[in-house]
């Protein structure tokens, strides 16, 4: 983490210390025994602190990476939060996702047609092992797995569990709100031609957001499964002939951009912190990525 360490305002100026004839203005006060870790700090200065090197292997990185455990994690968070991530989706990083998933789709493409009739299958037991994938991948299974994880961490005070539900939560409403309208406006009918509801595939971009966010929150090695169950429910929708290859490609790519979302713009967290000063106290911002 990389604190940068601004010091935003002094609460108490001297009479001596003001222009003359010019007013002293409080900002604010505090008192003293409202921040009795201050007593400990001597008059003549700053305490300085020895502070242990920091270990900067890959286990630490990992850690710094993953989204700050919010204070609350209670319904009005989430509806922030929600609200946060719909003013986050328009960034440089989105954009480059967004690209990068056209592009692959549009590579893809030529291959639509060919790539589903390889994988339909007239064996049962192949059948059978991509039957699930439409259930993992729908959204009410995905909504319901997530507020269970919410319920289990508010029931059991466990902030980091709520959190990863809140987090999951939002991913999929974003997920909803960028895959519906693309939708619509695309038009594309489904290989089995049972509507025009093809492009982007929701089940690829709803389950490969949730990946993302167990990557984000539980790190890269934990997520494989998240993403192995994304990548088999992406296989499913071709086996079934729901969706072409395209389809799922840019749904990856829209769950990506719907679970970076969710879990980037909440790294930033400032950290006020009271310090005494010679003639007052001051108040201490850090801001960390």
């Amino acid at each position: 983490m990389l604190p940068i360490t601004l010091l935003l305002f002094g609460l108490a100026v001297t009479p001596e210390q003001a222009g003359a004839g010019e007013p002293v203005r409080v900002i604010a006060e505090i008192p003293v025994a409202a921040v009795p870790e201050l007593m400990a700090i001597e008059p003549q200065g700053v305490q300085e602190k020895t502070q242990e090197p920091k270990n900067t292997d890959g286990a630490d990185e990992a850690e710094q990476k993953k989204p700050v455990t919010p204070p609350h994690t209670g319904v009005r968070a989430l509806l922030d939060g929600l609200k946060e991530d719909v003013q986050h989706l328009p960034s440089t990083a989105n954009l480059y996702l967004a690209a990068l998933g056209g592009g692959l789709a549009l590579a893809v493409h030529p291959i639509d047609q060919s790539f589903n009739a390889r994988l339909r299958s007239h064996y049962d037991v192949v059948n059978a092992a991509f039957a699930p994938g439409k259930y993992l991948g729908n959204t009410p299974e995905q909504v319901g797995l997530s507020i269970g994880t919410y319920v289990f961490g508010r029931a059991y005070h466990k902030p980091k569990a709520s959190h990863l539900g809140m987090d999951l939560l939002r991913a999929q409403a974003i997920t909803e709100l960028l895959v519906e309208p693309l939708k619509l406006a695309t038009h594309r009918q489904r290989p089995d031609g049972s509507n025009h509801m093809a492009f982007p595939s929701g089940h690829a971009a709803i389950t490969f957001a949730g990946a993302t966010v167990i990557e984000r929150h539980l790190g890269w090695k934990k997520s494989l499964l998240g993403y192995a169950i994304a990548s088999y429910v992406a296989a499913s929708r071709l086996h079934d002939n729901r969706h072409y290859a395209s389809d799922v490609v840019f749904g990856a790519a829209v769950g990506a951009i719907a679970g970076r979302t969710v879990t980037e713009h909440g790294a930033e967290v400032w950290t006020f912190i009271p310090t005494r000063v010679p003639g007052g106290i001051a108040i201490v911002a850090a801001r960390g990525y």
